[in-house]
């Protein structure tokens, strides 16, 4: 029962200020967030570590959803114009750390510039409106190969600082992580060939919205399962289950099934109590230095992405750009991981915990500007 009280009240609060935020015209997230932050000067005597349970559920879920938003197909094409923008953007974020870490290199620069190289889906999404729908694809998919790549670059770092000067764990993970992938793709390619009809008929035949639910959920544990034992994060498994489960092999109606219970169940749940979470244990240190190292970095990010994604006008390239340099609340977990785990120091652990929250901030208000400028465009022309 205490547990269930912490739980209440985590979710009351944050929904709350999550509807705050939503009605500034910011993401609600950032007010789950922020609720975090605030309950952690009051919830002292909580219980953490089935509370650590919970979030590691909300972040299983948000990468479900993630899945779900996109096709193989889609993030197959995307993939071949985001690859190379993450490419560029992890080398200038790394260049960027360098003067901040003495010119020293080390895994805090490697860590720290994966971090400040992805992008929030839920600011993409929140975009979307203001880029369109043909560019949404393409900065969604930066969004889930970047969160990818933080959460894989920050284990295998964690991985060579167990075993300092063996390498052959290490490339064995690497293997098992491409055969694992690899192998999920090519099912998901042969199923969608040669037995599509056949899944789609059987969950027609399904009589409740739950039966769908509760085989997916199986599955999608699975994944997350064998992700964990061969060494990659359990939320891999759980993103790699919602992209499979695209309408093209589900059937339209299946879809939208899920997408309604699994979206009713993240956002009404788990994903307050996980961003909630990352408020409680948000960690920085406000100084000249670090605000000047958020600076440079959103300013670089901003330009960079905006010039490799130019749109023939410019407030439709800054808004691109916006998107994708939206930082994430990922990048808060991949931090503490790498701090918990000894391989990024306390000094930039605060620097990059503070550059996500600001450049997510940052990016939802360049999109709330442009859209005051389209709005005041539209009325001068009618």
């Amino acid at each position: 029962m205490q547990i269930i009280g912490y739980v209440f009240i985590i979710i009351a609060f944050a929904r709350l200020l999550a509807e705050c935020f939503e009605r500034l015209g910011y993401p609600s997230f950032l007010g789950e967030i922020t609720a975090g932050m605030i309950l952690s000067a009051v919830l002292i005597d909580m219980p953490r570590g089935e509370m650590v349970l919970l979030a590691e559920l909300g972040l299983f879920f948000l990468m479900i959803s993630a899945g779900l938003e996109v096709t193989p197909e889609e993030l197959h094409y995307a993939g071949k114009k985001t690859l190379p923008l993450y490419a560029i953007t992890y080398a200038a974020m790394f260049l960027v750390t360098l003067p901040f870490t003495g010119w020293a290199v080390s895994s805090d620069n490697i860590i720290v510039a994966a971090i400040l190289s992805t992008a929030s889906a839920p600011i993409v999404l929140r975009l979307k409106r203001f880029f369109g729908d043909d560019f949404l694809h393409v900065a969604l998919s930066y969004a889930v190969i970047s969160e990818v790549m933080s959460l894989f670059i920050v284990y295998m770092m964690v991985r060579i600082h167990e075993t300092p000067g063996d390498y052959t764990p290490i490339i064995t993970s690497i293997l098992k992580d491409a055969i694992f992938i690899g192998g999920i793709m090519y099912l998901n390619y042969i199923i969608g060939i040669q037995h599509k009809v056949w899944i789609t008929m059987t969950l027609r035949r399904l009589k409740s919205d739950e039966a769908v639910f509760g085989l997916f959920m199986v599955f999608s544990t699975s994944l997350a399962f064998v992700s964990e034992e061969i060494g990659m994060h359990f939320s891999i498994g759980g993103f790699l289950a919602g992209l499979m489960m695209h309408s093209d092999l589900v059937g339209t109606k299946q879809y939208d099934r899920l997408i309604t219970i699994v979206s009713g169940v993240t956002y009404g749940i788990f994903a307050p109590i996980f961003f909630a979470w990352r408020g409680l244990n948000f960690e920085t240190e406000l100084s000249l230095t670090v605000l000047e190292f958020f600076l440079v970095v959103y300013f670089i990010r901003l330009l960079l992405s905006a010039a490799v994604v130019r749109h023939r006008d410019v407030p439709t390239s800054l808004v691109r750009g916006a998107g994708i340099a939206s930082f994430g609340v990922l990048g808060l977990l991949v931090g503490e991981i790498g701090y918990v785990s000894g391989v990024l120091s306390e000094h930039m652990y605060a620097m990059a915990s503070l550059a996500c929250i600001l450049g997510i901030v940052a990016s939802a208000t360049l999109g709330r500007a442009v859209n005051h400028y389209w709005i005041r465009l539209a009325e001068t022309a009618y």
